[in-house]
Formats: C-alpha cells, structure tokens, sequence
C-alpha cells in the first residue's frame, strides 16, 4: 500500500489548531532487545527512534504542526502543550514508563533561517519498549471505542502490509553534492585562516553526496542495517529523515537529563592491527581532538547550567568505539530545577536553549553560523539539528541529526557529514574524516564505496 513516494507526496495537511486526541496505551508483552522491537520495522513510511532494545516505531499520522524561523522550538511546545490540555489518556501499564501514552515525533531545522519546515507528527499506533517494559499506544482524533481489540486491530492493519524489499543494484551510484571536494578544502582552509584570525575558536563545517537508486529505497531495510550495525547509536527516522546518531543532545526522564557530547574523531579504517591501545594514544593524546571536543563540552554545559540544580560530566572524555570510527565521548548528567512557577523544562524547552551546541555548529555561535552559511553553499535543512521524540509529560530523547541522509525522492537520497574545524586542522584529513562519516549510509544503501 504505502511506498516512499507516496509518503513524500502525499502529506496530510498542516493542523491550524490543536486537535483533539484520544489514546489508550495497553502491555504489549513478548518483544525482547534489539531483535523484538526490530519485527515491527516493516514499512517504508514508519517513524522511529530505537537504541538496542528500548525505544519506539510508529504508524501513520494523526496529527502534525510545522514551523519555521527563530521560534520554531517555542512554536511547536505551545502546539504540543495545547494538544496535550485537549487530549485523554488511558494509560493500563503497571509501570508509567516514559514514552508511554500520547507522544509525537519531531524533526527540527539546524538553522533557524532554513527553509526546511520544522515538525512534530503525532502516530496513530506506537510500539513502544523502554525498561524492559514494552506496550502499543492507540491515537486517534475520533469518538470511537479504544479497547485492547481496537488497538490491536489497528496495529495488524499496518502489519499486514509490509514494505516490499529492494536488492543492490548496480545501476546504483553516488555522486557529488553541492561543493566538489576540492572546493570544500578550500571552504575548510578559508575556516582555519578565520580562527587564525582570532574571529572564532571553532567551525563545523558540513558537505552533502546524493545516492541515485534504481529502484525506490527500502527504507525499512535500511534502518534495520542501521540498528543492528549501530547498536551504541540511536536509529531514527521521521518523515524521510533517516539516520543512526551517536550523539544525543538532551534526554530527560523525570528530573533528570542526560546528553552525550562527541567531538574529536578517528577513521578505524586506518588503524593498525593487534594494537588495541591505538584509539586512546592518538585520540587522548591528541591536542587538536582533546581540544575540539573541551569547545564542545564546555558549550553545553554552560548552556545547561541555567536548568538545572546540580550537573556531573566525565572529568576526561571516553573513547567510544563504533564499527566506522573512533570518537572522544563524554556523558552529561542533571538534576532539573524548577522554575518560578514550580515547573520543570520539558525535553523540547532544553532543546530550545541548547541548540545549536558547538558540537555540530561552532563557536561563537553567531559567527559560526554566519560562516557555515557562506562556506557550505546549501541549506543543511534537518541534518545536524535535533530529532527523536516526547511524550505529554515532557520526557523525550533528543539526538542530532547525524550519520543520516534526507529521501528527496525514492530514488533520490542525500547524506550529510561534518567535521569539527579547529586552529590546527589540515583540509584534506577533514576530507578524509566525511568519507568516514558517510560509511554507515553507504553501507546500509549497498552502494559501491
């Protein structure tokens, strides 16, 4: 029923008001790890967000809002919060696991002067799995009955018609984006001589390739490669944004947050064999890496601070080892503090005040931004800005849109990297360092590298 092209053409329109909703979110025993949560990715036009065995993949639409502009984030909290003021919830779990009840999935632009449409898109049946708990979540807009048989049956309809799959073909190829490589060597050397001159400490600079398919992309099939590759990574897709990210920008879960910061990166393609101690002497050791990713610590922490009672981090970053690459990793853990009003941040309102970190943009903020749009020659639209998921309690998974690629059409699929450019970086190893960052969509499309 439901291939790629029908869900890029065939949107449903824009809500102007909040709309009434009704949920009901029921058990749903028997899924089990990465595998379980896995049966349910069936389909070419599914939302998801899933790392190992916890997470969630929903079916169709009910409800969405668009936005654009430096007030996206604001915009789409107000939708939400009125959705939620005009929606009932039965929740019939033991457990009042986060993600349970009505939730939505989001997708926001990197810049706030894209002309992407940012956009929060209400499921009309979620499989949730969080906690070793697990359930199906029914949604709907009408008056009708929402039961277990109801929920149910609603599920199997999406089940029963899966996505067809596609083998590799050969006509498939991979062609150049919107700078040809030497010239965006030339944007990363235009970008070190602007931090020698003492106008910015660190630029992000990014770079686009286009998969042409022969057939439609089996964007099922690709997000299971990508899960099961990518096991330390969340997988995510919403509304052809597809991706595995390694970094999250915010998660909150009650009073809590947690974030996970990457900056500093080494190709494991080049490493020696029989040397395990290699990533940690040459990431650790390293004073380009170790001080990329402090600008890009210090960056969220300090604009997390304000939210919060009391803030831990890794006093040393951690190598975190993925199949393509080596990266410099640190975990951030806090309390949330009530505001004036005795309210905590929701997961979107820190979204809001965090990005963009200077992990995918720069710093100073402005003046980095400022470059990216001269050096880049393209609009990045939702690469590198926050995707993932909330629930009506304000409890969500936040990512940054990376190790992804954007359907703009079934055939047509354009994938996204980028490179932390500090004082001490050489334009052709951050050349190198996109390739590195391309490889996990490059493998999960089965195109020729």
């Amino acid at each position: 029923m439901s291939n790629v092209s029908q869900v890029l053409q065939a949107k449903p329109s824009v809500e102007s008001h909040p709309p009434t909703l009704r949920s009901i979110t029921l058990p749903l025993p028997g899924l089990d790890g990465t595998r379980g949560l896995l049966e349910f990715v069936a389909r070419n036009d599914l939302h998801t967000w899933f790392q190992r065995g916890d997470g969630f993949v929903g079916f169709g639409e009910v409800a969405r809002f668009t936005a654009q502009g430096p007030s996206r984030f604001e915009d789409a909290q107000a939708w939400w919060q009125a959705v939620i003021e005009r929606s009932e919830n039965q929740v019939m779990t033991e457990d009042d696991v986060a993600g349970t009840g009505l939730m939505s999935f989001g997708s926001f632009s990197f810049s706030k002067m894209s002309s992407f449409e940012s956009r929060l898109i209400v499921p009309e049946v979620v499989v949730g799995s969080r906690h070793g708990k697990s359930w199906v979540t029914y949604i709907t807009a009408d008056d009708g009955d929402l039961t277990r048989a109801s929920a149910e049956d609603m599920l199997a309809r999406y089940l029963d018609d899966p996505s067809e799959t596609r083998e590799r073909s050969m006509g498939d190829e991979l062609v150049g984006g919107k700078l040809t490589e030497e010239q965006w060597k030339t944007a990363v050397a235009r970008g070190v001589a602007h931090i020698h001159a003492g106008e910015l400490t660190k630029l992000v600079l990014a770079r686009d390739v286009l998969a042409r398919l022969t057939e439609p992309i089996d964007t099922a099939g690709v997000l299971r490669e990508l899960a099961v590759r990518y096991q330390d990574c969340w997988t995510y897709s919403v509304d052809g944004l597809i991706g595995s990210t390694p970094e999250m920008l915010i998660k909150v879960e009650n009073n809590s947050a947690q974030a996970r910061v990457l900056a500093g990166t080494l190709d494991r393609s080049d490493a020696p064999d029989n040397d395990p101690s290699y990533p940690e002497r040459i990431l650790a050791g390293s004073q380009k890496q170790q001080h990329e990713h402090q600008i890009a610590i210090d960056s969220l922490t300090r604009q997390l601070e304000p939210f919060t009672a009391s803030m831990t981090s890794h006093s040393e970053p951690f190598v975190l080892q993925l199949p393509n690459v080596w990266h410099l990793a640190s975990d951030v853990t806090a309390e949330l503090a009530p505001d004036d009003d005795g309210c905590l941040p929701t997961s979107l309102a820190l979204v809001g005040a965090l990005h963009p970190t200077a992990a995918v943009c720069g710093t100073p903020t402005r003046v980095a931004g400022e470059l990216i749009r001269e050096l880049e020659h393209m609009d990045r639209g939702p690469y590198a800005g926050p995707v993932g998921w909330m629930d009506a309690r304000g409890n969500g998974e936040w990512g940054i849109a990376l190790r992804g690629a954007v359907i703009e059409d079934p055939t047509h699929i354009r994938l996204y990297a980028g490179c932390g450019i500090v004082d001490a970086s050489v334009p052709e190893a951050e050349l190198a360092e996109t390739w590195s960052k391309f490889r996990p969509m490059i493998e999960a499309l089965g195109l020729p590298y």
